[in-house]
């Protein structure tokens, strides 16, 4: 599969040709960096725009054959001459200053313009009031401006805006609403290069998600693989997991960063087709890693004294939708989820190494509630405290 390149790559890219317009007034229809990955990146450049005192210019986001929402966007960088940045008031005193006036290196101001979202939150990659554009991607943009430059001898102050036209619009399917960015999309990238259906991409946002939270000062964290459960949630208790955590099927991994992180105290929430999974101490969900749900089932049915024909009707579903109402009929899906939910908390805190206290709730489509674990009485308590709702 074809690799692509970050939005981080693309500003990067951009800012390189602006820079080099701008400081050497000779045109570039092509530019070249090289990712942290190690990995080169040509980019063509669009839209190129230059003036006496400023060059902007955009490259289109190639993400290979990785599925993405900023897939084809226009990032764009302008560059623009500055004043010194003590002269504009940045820093409170000279000691705080990054470089003196006279310094043989370069001044660069990397800021967001439309379309790159502001940070409102705290816990994430930059302070509140910044532009998402995470640190690797600024470090890329400053060292790729910064050899510009050196070849054209430039030792004064430049200013590099990024902006997406259409960053707020495409912002609406990202995480960002969520995570407290608003006005746009963030600048990310780690490696310079996107591969196709990574795992780390989502990975990274559950700890984004986790670190966040933990910054504002919350030691608990309700989970939920998706937005079904949030949907349950608000269905069944009224109530609007918006400040949840989506681990997507890495259950395990989520509760390693939460141990991690400082958590004391996890609520997972989730369909019986996922979550019985971890009731038999799989901790990874996705139908390619596992598919022992039926098995799980059919085991605890037995223990509740349930036939061998009906444990072979078990076994024959194909969803858990389809055995829930079979274990109603027998009387036994009651004790059945009460088996399921204790063996997912047994395995959840063993995961934890005993660190973290493990609350969780089952449901299925058509009969809604099937199980909840004693403590989760209180986590409608503290998420009540939390965002004043009543439940």
């Amino acid at each position: 599969m074809r690799y692509g390149f970050t939005t981080g790559s693309c500003a990067a890219a951009a800012a390189k040709a602006a820079a080099y317009m701008l400081l050497t007034s000779q045109a570039r229809e092509e530019i070249t960096i090289e990712t942290p990955k190690g990995i080169p990146y040509q980019a063509r450049l669009l839209d190129i725009c230059r003036e006496a005192c400023a060059v902007s210019c955009a490259v289109e986001k190639d993400g290979g054959d990785d599925p993405d929402v900023t897939t084809g966007a226009w990032i764009y960088a302008k560059v623009s001459y500055g004043r010194d940045p003590w002269d504009d008031g940045l820093w409170e005193d000279r000691a705080s200053r990054p470089l003196t006036a006279g310094s043989r290196e370069p001044v660069i101001l990397i800021d967001g313009g439309p379309g790159v979202g502001r940070v409102t939150r705290k816990g994430l990659d930059q302070p509140v009031g910044s532009a998402a554009i995470n640190r690797v991607p600024r470090e890329m943009i400053q060292k790729e401006v910064a050899k510009v430059c050196s070849l054209a001898d430039y030792h004064g102050t430049l200013r590099v805006e990024i902006s997406v036209p259409e960053g707020e619009r495409l912002a609406g399917s990202t995480f960002n609403p969520r995570l407290g960015i608003v006005g746009g999309i963030s600048i990310l990238g780690t490696s310079g290069i996107v591969e196709p259906m990574s795992s780390q991409a989502i990975l990274d946002t559950i700890l984004v998600e986790l670190r966040q939270r933990r910054a504002e000062g919350f030691d608990y964290v309700a989970v939920t693989p998706g937005n079904y459960g949030q949907d349950f949630m608000k269905r069944a208790y009224g109530y609007d997991l918006d400040r949840s955590v989506k681990c997507s099927n890495f259950i395990g991994e989520t509760i390693d960063m939460a141990v991690e992180l400082g958590f004391r105290r996890m609520l997972l929430t989730g369909h019986i087709g996922k979550l019985v999974k971890v009731a038999g101490g799989i901790m990874n969900t996705h139908s390619r890693e596992s598919d022992s749900r039926m098995e799980l089932l059919a085991a605890f049915a037995v223990l509740e004294q349930a036939e061998s024909s009906q444990a072979l009707r078990l076994l024959e579903c194909a969803t858990t939708e389809e055995a829930v109402p079979l274990l109603a009929e027998w009387g036994k899906l009651g004790p059945v989820m009460a088996r399921a939910a204790a063996r997912i908390l047994f395995y959840m805190e063993k995961r934890a190494g005993g660190r973290l206290m493990a609350d969780c709730i089952l449901y299925a489509n058509e009969y809604g509630e099937l199980a909840k674990s004693e403590g989760a009485k209180e986590w409608f308590t503290l998420l009540e405290q939390e965002q004043g709702q009543q439940i």
